[in-house]
């Protein structure tokens, strides 16, 4: 006999479906890669600047350049307090000249400190123990941004007795917040009331949904995708004067970008990095000792045991006939040219 379902019944029918379909929406969303844009952008005009000087590092034990020129930059300080001499009769092995190098993020200000990399630049032997005398560091621009003075660390095991240490270099070192900030670098986030993302990884689809991400979080067409690397956003009127925390909003929107079907070749380690959800073509194929084929969708080793043809499962098939990396790479090299494999593959 036929069933008939009161009208509560039927409405509990649909909501339980409801349910189930969202729970499989659900699912499949988290399932996949989703980042904040923050995670996969840069804001233009916000970026890092590199800053360099040259230096001179005191108090080494004999170790430092044998020629006269760390001594003649030291002379010169020298003046400034009133004390005259001669290079030559500061001239030891006590001293080094150096490069000095820092990397200044955005949005620093005046007294915020730098991590410094110090650099030898003659002779020395290495700069153990050293003190970098107070240093101008300059932008590209030739104005000076920070000044660095500091102890000198080395890091790093100098005997290498212990395995879990790498062997100290001793002619590059670092000054942890070894630069004071002295003049902020000028930032311009904001050209006619537009704000420039800029991608990570440029790419026509990931721009595209970075841009319908932030439409669909503010419900109104205030952003477009420019090409592959770029996305302009529109500051809307109610965040007039409120810049901060209109960006705030657009960092933590949630977006899925687009994963390159590309393999990536490491043959000095042997490593294969591959991304997507490549799938491949029908083939057979022998190699030494192997024999594999995809046939139907499938791959198959000879056996009764088959998978979807995926590159991921073709490369599980090989490591259970034995194969090594460096037969796998050769293997994936050779689909690649007879044209099996037909997305990008990248030889490190």
């Amino acid at each position: 006999m036929p069933q008939y379902y009161s009208k509560m019944e039927v409405s509990d029918l649909k909501r339980i479906f409801c349910i189930f379909l969202l729970t499989i929406l659900a699912t499949g969303i988290f399932a996949t890669s989703v980042v904040r844009i923050e995670d996969i952008t840069k804001i233009r005009g916000a970026m890092d600047n590199q800053l360099f000087g040259v230096g001179v590092v005191v108090g080494l034990d004999g170790s430092g350049d044998s020629g006269q020129m760390p001594s003649t930059l030291i002379a010169n300080m020298l003046k400034n307090f009133g004390v005259i001499t001669t290079a030559a009769e500061l001239k030891s092995k006590n001293s080094a000249l150096v490069m000095v190098t820092a990397d200044i993020p955005p949005f620093y200000y005046p007294g915020m400190k730098l991590d410094v990399t110090i650099s030898s630049v003659g002779d020395a032997k290495s700069l153990k123990g050293g003190v970098l005398l107070q240093t101008p560091l300059y932008g590209a621009d030739g104005n000076v941004y920070a000044v660095a003075q500091g102890q000198i660390s080395l890091g790093g095991n100098e005997t290498n007795q212990s395995a879990s240490l790498q062997k100290r270099y001793l002619l590059v070192g670092t000054i942890p917040d070894g630069a004071i900030v002295q003049k902020l670098i000028p930032s311009d986030i904001v050209k006619s009331n537009i704000v420039t993302l800029l991608l990570n990884r440029p790419d026509f689809v990931t721009a595209a949904r970075v841009a319908q991400a932030v439409n669909g979080k503010f419900e109104s067409d205030i952003s477009k995708a420019v090409d592959a690397a770029a996305v302009d956003v529109k500051v809307p009127k109610v965040f007039q004067g409120k810049l901060i925390d209109f960006l705030a909003i657009v960092e933590q929107i949630l977006v899925t970008p687009n994963v390159p079907q590309e393999i990536v070749i490491n043959e000095r380690t042997g490593t294969v990095i591959f991304g997507g959800n490549m799938k491949l073509p029908d083939f057979t194929m022998s190699y030494g000792n192997f024999s594999i084929s995809i046939t139907n969708g499938n791959v198959s080793t000879g056996g009764t045991k088959t998978t979807s043809n995926t590159v991921a499962n073709l490369i599980a098939a090989l490591k259970e006939l034995g194969a090594t990396p460096q037969d796998i790479i050769a293997i994936i090299e050779s689909l690649h040219k007879s044209g099996v494999i037909q997305q990008s593959v990248v030889i490190m």
